[in-house]
């Protein structure tokens, strides 16, 4: 009688195939929650928020627009060089200083009257990011202007958002790019 000793590796490629897919699976969720998603906050609430109410947020930004207008003043400008690669214009960004920055604001109405009852709040913010927010719920009128200081001290990209209510149907807004370079 004659003995024939038939391996197959197909059980071994298998088992293989099986530790190579546990392995890349564990490597994609780790090096997925290595890097953590940062929600954004455009008109000052969470994504969500400003995703679901967006139409009453473009109604009452417009109410505003027609009747007021909201200006930053006293700010110290960067020109910014347009990338040679690309056809969009690079908007000049607000000049921050490391430690204490005053920002001074007006709410006018359009014939140039100026508002000093509207409820004002002003948000510093970095882009892709809410670690390092500064928010500040309610400036106070003070010599015609709102104005408010905020200690900055890491570098790089930041966003200034002002808010203006005048009453539940009137809601202005002002983002303003800004940078610090130390």
């Amino acid at each position: 009688m004659e003995t024939k000793s038939k391996k197959t590796y197909w059980p071994h490629m298998i088992v293989g195939f099986l530790l190579l897919a546990l392995t890349l699976s564990f490597w994609t969720v780790k090096s997925a929650s290595s890097l953590p998603v940062q929600e954004v906050n455009d008109y000052m609430m969470k994504y969500q928020q400003a995703d679901i109410h967006i139409n009453d947020i473009l109604e009452k930004k417009a109410a505003f627009d027609a009747l007021y207008n909201i200006e930053i003043l006293g700010t110290q400008m960067m020109v910014m060089t347009d990338n040679i690669h690309s056809n969009l214009p690079q908007p000049n960004v607000i000049k921050l200083s490391q430690g204490k920055n005053t920002f001074t604001y007006t709410v006018k109405k359009n014939e140039g009257k100026i508002v000093e009852d509207a409820n004002v709040s002003f948000l510093l913010t970095r882009p892709h990011s809410r670690k390092d927010d500064v928010m500040i719920e309610n400036i106070s009128f003070k010599d015609g202007v709102y104005r408010t200081s905020v200690d900055i001290q890491k570098e790089g990209r930041y966003t200034l958002q002002f808010r203006a209510i005048m009453n539940e149907n009137t809601i202005g807004y002002l983002q303003l790019p800004a940078y610090l370079k130390l």
